[in-house]
This record gives structure tokens, C-alpha cells and sequence, in this order.
């Protein structure tokens, strides 16, 4: 028996619904994810469904179905749940350096173990991937290493392409339109490792508070946020929207860059190039270079301390405001530099830094 005929689902049901701007259940999400991802699906058919759910409104219940099918047929992830991840959606269309890169290295550097989900560049100039690649990280070290490098460094890169091999289905769907899908929320909300903490940056408004219900439906510690100007970083150029998850509740709150003991700056003071120059910029501020970048690398870093601990009942300005200088630590002390460095030893390897003998 097919899955069509198990579930009473098909496609062209699935479209007319939405194309009547029907909103789908859980399950039939969930059924349409597991065609696209088992190759099933016609390419013009999943492009009609992410355009046709762009268009009608994703919902939190969809990005449940979706993000949870997604986390089924993933590779499955060996290591800790106790860790942070941050990541932006992308799609903001701004071509920002890679502030999330920089920011999971300096949580890292300040002795919280991050497990950062990412991917090359879909819908911006540079991903995580492409810049770390530059950097020198074996983004084909053994699943093993990478997993293991969570404990032994404090810090793991889990490659999407890696973990969801399913998605090659897909990729070539959204490489052609070339336009924001469902799937630039998803991979946040489908880190393998499950962590705990998240802090994520989502370009489009709309969809913050929907994955911040997600995380909260989970249970997890989460701070969802767009950032001025629809980035998907927190900024120092004007206010920031952000949801709080903790406790299956979520609490909206706007960050000012007044509120934060950290300059203000502009957009152009950002914006990044392509993924030899971003590298270059992660190498300058983790040596110790200051600036607006390094400003905006610490305000995001500070978010994700926030994520892993902290009392929630107390203001969230306040509790970044008193990450910061952690972060700032992390940055001067040259630690979030040597992470970087041991790191990517340990991946090439095998090489952990505690028995290493370099200083």
C-alpha cells in the first residue's frame, strides 16, 4: 500500500487546500515533507508547494509537521543534547558577514558547548559552511570526529548537507527559484543534535513568533528574533523584536541598542563579500580586531550565554547586558581564537587539546 493510499493524502488535494489558502494539519505536512525528501515528489510539484505555502502562510502547526518529518529521517546524532545553537534563516537579502559563524565561536570561547547547524549559501552570498570551509574545517571529517568535537573542543559543526542527505531532493528546487521558502526556517528548527538552547535570527517577521511556538511546543530554552531592518542577526542599527521561550512560554520583547552597553552602528558597517572575505573578516575579529563587526558579533554571542542559562524572570536586557562582557572575554583573551584553532586540529586529527602540546 502506498503512503497515498495509507494516508488519504495526495498532492493534488494538498494544493487545492492551499491554493483556497487552506491552512494544512500537522500530518499532512508531515506527509508531504517525507515525499519531497524520498525524491517522490515531481520538482514542479514541490516548487508549486513552496511557493503556494509562501504565499497562503506557513503556520505554526506546518513547521511542527515539516521540522519534525525532517528530524526523523535525519542522520542520526550521537552526542549531547547540553549545547546552544545560532543560526539565521537567511534571506534577508542584506549580505551580511557571517555574524553567527563569529557569535557560536565566541560562546564557544567563553566555555559553552555549541552544536551550530548550518549549510552552504542557498538564498545569501556566503553560508556558514562556505566560510568555515575557507577557515580550513574538514567539513568531511568523520561523523565520529565531528560529534565527538562537542566534548573534546566544545564546539561541533553539523553540515546539513551531511545530516539531512535527503534534502538533495530538494536543493536543486530551491537553487532554481531562488526566493525565501519554508526551508529557510526549517533548517534552524531541524538541528540533528536536538540542543537544548537556540538562538535564531529569521529575516522575515512573520515567522518568528511561529518558531518560537515550535521551540516553546518542544520545551526548549529559545530566543527567536528579527533583527532592524528584517536582518536575521540582532543588531546595534535599531530595535530588535525578540521571543523568549522557557517553560513552554514565550514572552516578546524589544531590544533597543540603547539598552545594551554597546555602540550603535549602520548596515553598510556589516555587510560582508564572498566567502574569502567573510572568512577573512572571522579571522580579524577573532584575533582581537574591534568594530562595529566585532560589536554585533558580541550582542548575538551575549543572546546565545543567555539561552543556555540565566533566570528568565528577570529582564531580558538586563541579562544580555550582563553576557556581554563575557563575550567581549572570550574575544580579548584570545580564547574564541584558539577554539577556532583546536577545532579544526581535532577534526584533521584526531588531535584534542588536552593533550596537545602546542600553546
Amino acid at each position: 500500500m502506498t503512503t497515498q493510499q495509507s494516508t488519504g493524502t495526495n498532492w493534488t488535494q494538498l494544493l487545492l487546500a492551499i491554493e483556497r489558502h487552506e491552512d494544512l494539519t500537522e500530518e499532512q505536512a508531515a506527509w508531504a515533507m517525507r515525499e519531497m525528501m524520498s525524491g517522490s515528489a515531481d520538482p514542479v510539484v514541490v516548487a508549486g508547494f513552496l511557493i503556494g505555502l509562501r504565499t497562503k502562510g506557513e503556520t505554526a502547526a506546518e513547521l511542527r509537521g515539516l521540522s519534525e518529518t525532517m528530524l526523523t529521517m535525519a542522520r542520526p546524532y550521537a552526542g549531547s543534547r547540553e549545547a546552544v545553537d545560532i543560526v539565521g534563516t537567511g534571506g534577508d537579502r542584506h549580505n551580511t558577514v557571517n555574524i553567527s559563524t563569529m557569535a557560536a565561536l565566541t560562546i564557544a570561547g567563553a566555555g559553552e558547548r555549541v552544536v551550530k547547524h548550518g549549510n552552504r549559501a542557498s538564498t545569501s552570498a556566503t553560508g556558514s559552511a562556505d566560510a568555515l570551509e575557507r577557515l580550513g574545517v574538514p567539513l568531511d571529517a568523520p561523523q565520529e570526529r565531528i560529534e565527538a568535537a562537542a566534548d573534546a573542543v566544545g564546539f561541533s559543526f553539523l553540515f546539513a548537507n551531511t545530516y539531512h542527505p535527503a534534502m538533495r531532493h530538494i536543493a536543486p528546487v530551491r537553487r532554481a527559484l531562488g526566493v525565501p521558502t519554508v526551508f529557510n526556517v526549517l533548517g534552524p528548527l531541524a538541528n540533528p543534535a536536538r540542543v537544548r538552547s537556540s538562538v535564531i535570527g529569521v529575516a522575515d517577521p512573520r515567522m518568528a513568533p511561529l518558531m518560537a511556538e515550535v521551540f516553546a511546543r518542544r520545551g526548549d530554552r529559545a530566543l527567536v528574533f528579527t533583527g532592524a531592518r528584517n536582518l536575521d542577526e540582532l543588531s546595534l542599527i535599531g530595535p530588535n523584536e525578540i521571543w523568549e521561550t522557557a517553560d513552554g512560554q514565550i514572552q516578546r520583547v524589544r531590544l533597543e541598542p540603547a539598552d545594551v552597553d554597546l555602540p550603535g552602528n549602520t548596515l553598510e558597517d556589516i555587510t560582508g563579500r564572498d566567502a574569502a572575505h567573510n572568512a577573512e573578516v572571522i579571522r580579524r575579529v577573532l584575533a582581537g580586531e574591534r568594530g562595529p563587526i566585532r560589536d554585533t558579533v558580541v550582542l548575538n554571542a551575549a543572546a546565545g550565554l543567555v539561552a543556555r542559562q540565566g533566570d528568565v524572570r528577570r529582564p531580558l536586557a538586563e541579562r544580555i547586558g550582563e553576557a556581554i562582557p563575557r563575550a567581549q572575554q572570550a574575544l580579548d583573551s584570545g580564547a574564541a581564537q584558539r577554539l577556532l584553532e583546536d577545532w579544526i586540529r581535532f577534526l584533521t586529527d584526531g588531535e584534542s587539546p588536552k593533550t596537545s602540546t602546542s600553546v
